[in-house]
């Protein structure tokens, strides 16, 4: 813990002189960061590509070696119901930060090529926590609210069982990206989803996160959506984290990308200002500068850490 309270102590104004990402990748990379950013609509999984092209090489931090990775841990019945545990050495009741990937309800998985998004759990592994990174069953197999359901699976098992990696089951953080930040918000809050979130949880980080569940014509993941929540415009309504937000009694982070997923950035908004009236105050949110829906994630464990920095700093209050 030592290492999270050292970081988690630096300046904020420090941090933001780093909000770019072209401070950190070369020309060349920065130059095929820009072009799928000015078109990122176009093509997503195209332009996703590039994203891991250019980032993959970059997260092998040389760090990662000292980190024990423990692969594919069941925490349910279903082949795709496991995890990855990422300890630093020595750890001892450190704090757990969860990670719930994206992947647009149907595709997606923990570990996309050995570097993303093993990344993330890295960095924070890297900070003082044990990493989780979790796996969940995909739409149109199994559709809502399949996705926050693994996710409430998996943080039992979590509570259970982090104490022989070096965790503390009485200190989880939440983070979910894309179709993982709604699996999250939708454990949290929505109550179809019948379980009570664990006592545990003591914060949410939400990334480029769908918020609110539609099947817009500019939506570029409608089918997506509509292969795991229907089509049905008041059922997606009422399946939709941000219906629900009066009942977020958690801290929230919120980060959207400056080129982000149509509408993702919105709702992340969206949510933020409705949390804000519930609450008297707005939720933390940034926007990261000259990112992508997938380089919001995909850049962590780099030498930009502007992101993870601030999200040090948001958690210290709560671990």
């Amino acid at each position: 813990m030592e290492a999270l309270k050292t970081v988690s102590q630096q300046s904020l104004s420090e941090a933001s002189a780093t909000n770019s990402p072209a401070l950190h990748l070369s020309p060349e990379d920065w130059a095929r960061l820009s072009a799928v950013n000015a078109r990122w609509n176009d093509d997503i999984v195209k332009n996703r590509a590039v994203v891991l092209e250019v980032y993959s090489p970059l997260v092998r931090h040389p760090e990662n070696a000292t980190i024990a990775l423990t692969r594919d841990i069941a925490y349910g019945t279903d082949p795709r119901q496991c995890l990855d545990v990422f300890a630093p050495p020595g750890a001892e009741k450190a704090p757990v930060l969860v990670f719930v990937h994206g992947g647009a309800f149907t595709r997606g998985s923990k570990s996309v090529n050995g570097d993303i998004y093993d990344n993330v759990l890295y960095w924070f592994a890297r900070q003082g926590f044990i990493g989780v990174n979790i796996e969940y069953r995909l739409a149109p197999a199994a559709p809502f609210p399949a996705g926050a359901q693994d996710t409430a699976l998996a943080v039992d098992w979590i509570a259970a069982n982090i104490a022989r990696y070096g965790g503390d089951p009485d200190r989880i953080v939440l983070m979910g990206h894309s179709a993982g930040g709604s699996h999250v918000a939708s454990y949290l809050l929505d109550p179809e989803i019948g379980v009570t979130p664990h006592p545990a949880v003591k914060a949410a980080i939400l990334v480029s996160a769908r918020l609110k569940l539609e099947t817009l014509p500019g939506n570029p993941n409608a089918k997506n959506v509509a292969a795991y929540a229907g089509d049905d415009p008041e059922a997606l309504a009422r399946r939709s984290a941000i219906t629900h937000v009066e009942r977020c009694r958690w801290p929230v982070f919120i980060a959207i990308a400056e080129n982000e997923n149509r509408f993702l950035d919105s709702y992340g908004l969206e949510f933020a200002a409705r949390l804000g009236m519930v609450r008297g105050a707005v939720p933390h949110v940034v926007q990261m500068l000259g990112h992508n829906h997938t380089s919001t994630v995909a850049h962590f464990n780099t030498k930009e850490e502007w992101l993870g920095r601030q999200l040090l700093e948001f958690l210290a209050p709560y671990l």
